[in-house]
């Protein structure tokens, strides 16, 4: 018997449409649903592998979770924290309504409380875990796991656990990229608190970019806090220093709206006499601010999608989270508003 008939005789899975189609299972899984994120010459082919081997689209959940309990645990640490919403929403889109129970812990930045819940998750016989962090810091690792383990947002400190994070150092550079491509030479960086990788990867990114450029920062970066307040007080003494700022990079959303504000009070005209983007694309406050603000997304309810299809992977018996290792940066983009381009 062809073995492509003999699959579809014992009910064929995500993994074997996926291996038929020459493609990863996570673009099978996007191809089958309908996302736009798939070209259409493999779509062809996946749909084309999926009639073959009478795989329709309601059988993805079976596939899954045949054999085992259907369960996921997302462990996080900050339930509150408006990085971690983002991602959890997103890997909740990929498990998909009624396909995969999620258990939502919250062990609120507690070692003890973190290790009561993940006991819980493994007694209840989850297929999965997804531990989220509140920031893009290294935490430590939950070792080995019978089940498999994607860490998301903050990396986990050993190298053997999958840890999928946003490009801190790529956001930065693309900030720059932009000003440079709006005519702006004289570049300044206020950031937040340098003791965080994000600030630090982030001026990497801030410093490589004006480098490749042939040009360097307008003073040194201004680390502080991740504040509007430090904006303001940070915008001050820079544009005191240097009056010929004609753009600023600033670290946080927050930060860049303490900076408008400075700006309006020195009678700098933005975008016109200053740019100004910020970081994270936190709608609340860059799209009420005066302009609105141009701000770098980085990408995280994509984030959460991509922990999810990890996940899929290794329950669909793929190599999964078993065959992936170390820390991967996922793409970040731009948004671009009136802080940096004049609207008309």
């Amino acid at each position: 018997m062809p073995a492509a008939r003999r699959t579809a005789a014992r009910n064929a899975t995500l993994g074997d449409v996926a291996k038929l189609a020459g493609v990863s299972i996570a673009t099978a899984s996007k191809a089958i649903n309908g996302r736009e994120d798939v070209a259409p010459g493999t779509r062809d082919r996946v749909v084309a592998a999926a009639a073959e081997l009478a795989f329709s689209p309601n059988q993805l959940a079976r596939s899954l979770i045949a054999g085992r309990t259907g369960t996921v645990g997302l462990l996080t640490s900050d339930l509150e924290g408006r990085f971690v919403i983002p991602i959890l929403m997103g890997a909740e889109d990929a498990f998909g309504a009624g396909q995969v129970n999620v258990i939502l812990c919250d062990a609120r930045g507690d070692a003890i409380r973190e290790q009561h819940h993940l006991k819980a998750l493994l007694n209840r016989r989850v297929d999965g875990i997804i531990v989220v962090g509140r920031q893009t810091d290294p935490r430590p690792s939950l070792g080995e796991q019978p089940v498999p383990v994607v860490y998301a947002y903050a990396p986990s400190d050993d190298p053997a656990d999958l840890s999928l994070t946003p490009d801190n150092v790529a956001g930065g550079r693309l900030a720059v990229e932009h000003l440079l491509g709006t005519g702006r030479r004289r570049i300044a960086h206020i950031s937040g608190d340098p003791a965080y990788a994000a600030a630090q990867d982030r001026t990497t990114g801030v410093r490589a970019a004006l480098a490749d450029a042939g040009l360097e920062l307008v003073g040194d970066v201004a680390y502080n806090d991740w504040s509007e307040h430090w904006g303001r007080d940070a915008a001050a003494m820079l544009l005191a220093a240097h009056p010929e700022i004609d753009g600023i990079v600033c670290g946080s959303d927050q930060i860049a709206r303490g900076v408008l504000d400075t700006l309006r009070d020195f009678d700098k005209r933005v975008p016109d006499d200053v740019a100004v983007i910020g970081y994270d694309n936190w709608e609340v406050l860059a799209t009420q601010s005066r302009p609105e603000l141009t701000s770098i997304d980085a990408n995280l309810q994509q984030l959460g999608r991509a922990a999810a299809m990890r996940i899929f992977e290794a329950i669909d018996g793929a190599d999964g989270v078993d065959g992936e290792t170390g820390e991967h940066r996922l793409p970040v983009r731009l948004v671009i508003r009136g802080s940096t381009i004049a609207r008309r």
